[in-house]
């Protein structure tokens, strides 16, 4: 547990739930109205409105770009998106390594490999320059090792699209539709970060004890990859899977609700209204329409109303996973990556919320509270 200045200890909630444990520009959550915000800017009004380029410059710059420096900054990262020989030919035993634990945990392998400083060993501006080689590698990674596991060669990236477009012709190996494109591009924009959620504190963390951008960002996809956290997309799309039909779903979900189990894609830890993310989702995935999205919506309105009545003023509603999993299983996306590409985005969150914390020399050393056995007692005799 964290202290006072004269040492006194400070109790604190469990999980540290609403504690704040520094000072960030990088934005917030403001849970209670539903909104939260990069920078200045509500994250929504950015997703709907700017791309995702657009969008990483605000997080690393604290400013959006003029025409001319949004130019060059797609250049700039469009041209990161190679892997250096020795990563690219690790790839294929990195594939084989993970066949079972897919392509997140084979991503903590090769940003291992990228080969950077400790961030307290080097200047702001190389710092910033680590981040972006970093950010710019992750989807090439993530393509790549999913593609060989299923023994397809990689797709090179290219330096002509953009980077949602490149990512899905990475993934797939022909380019998609703009309409899909736009989706995909929306979604990864309203992921790109979101408050002191796990990854992002466990990233920080490990920032502040002054390693590497990789090592900060392996711990973070680590924490990602927890089904509480990031893993919960396709686990949502299951739910819908699982209920079959319209006229199975008030059975299926009060059977679940009464037994204790969690309903994944509702709830939030933040959220005590609609999750903005989920709303703007859901109005993606109803314009491309079809029997997956009406039965979604159906799902979303019924199981609303069972935990109203089984969990009244708990103001459960559905988080981002609920229409994230609908809308990338639209344009195409395979479920095994929903949480990479989930990832894809986050990385840009995560790589800005480091450099923030590159910047403090304070390392961050919480306490514990100790309820084993009485000390000190005597060591037995072998």
């Amino acid at each position: 547990m964290p202290t006072l200045t004269s040492g006194t200890p400070l109790e604190v909630p469990r999980g540290l739930a609403g504690v704040v444990v520094t000072d960030t520009a990088l934005g917030d959550v403001r849970g209670r109205e539903g909104f939260y915000h990069y920078r200045q800017y509500s994250a929504i009004d950015l997703a709907q409105t700017r791309s995702f380029e657009d969008v990483w410059y605000l997080m690393f710059r604290g400013e959006l770009p003029g025409p001319a420096a949004r130019a060059d900054f797609a250049a700039r990262t469009a041209a990161l998106r190679r892997l250096p020989p020795e990563v690219r030919d690790a790839l294929p035993a990195i594939a084989r390594a993970g066949a079972v634990s897919g392509p997140l945990a084979g991503l903590r392998t090769a940003l291992s490999l990228l080969g950077f400083r400790p961030v307290y060993d080097i200047d702001g501006d190389r710092r910033r320059g680590d981040a972006l080689a970093a950010c710019a590698a992750v989807p090439t990674v993530l393509t790549a090792l999913y593609r060989l596991g299923r023994g397809l060669e990689p797709v090179e990236p290219r330096d002509d699209l953009p980077y949602a477009a490149n990512y899905l012709y990475m993934l797939t190996g022909s380019e998609a539709d703009p309409a899909r494109v736009r989706a995909v591009e929306q979604y990864l924009i309203s992921t790109v970060d979101h408050g002191f959620n796990a990854s992002t504190f466990t990233g920080r963390v490990v920032a502040s004890t002054g390693a590497d951008i990789a090592a900060c960002l392996v711990a973070s996809v680590g924490a990602l990859s927890g089904p509480l956290h990031g893993g919960a997309p396709s686990r949502a799309l299951d739910t819908l899977d699982a209920i079959g039909t319209p006229d199975r779903i008030d059975g299926w979900i009060r059977g679940r609700v009464l037994a204790g189990e969690r309903i994944m894609g509702f709830g939030h830890p933040v959220y005590r209204t609609e999750d903005p993310r989920s709303r703007m989702l859901r109005g993606i995935a109803q314009s491309f329409g079809g029997p997956l999205v009406d039965f979604a919506v159906e799902v979303e309105r019924r199981v609303e109303a069972i935990l109203a009545e089984l969990k009244p003023g708990r103001e459960l509603h559905t988080n981002v996973e609920f229409y994230a999993g609908v809308v990338m299983e639209l344009c195409g996306l395979p479920r095994e990556m929903f949480t990479p590409t989930f990832c894809a985005a986050r990385v840009v969150g995560w790589s800005a919320n480091i450099l923030e914390q590159a910047d403090d020399s304070k390392i961050i050393r919480p306490a514990a509270r100790y309820v084993g056995p009485p000390t000190p007692q005597p060591v037995p005799a072998p």
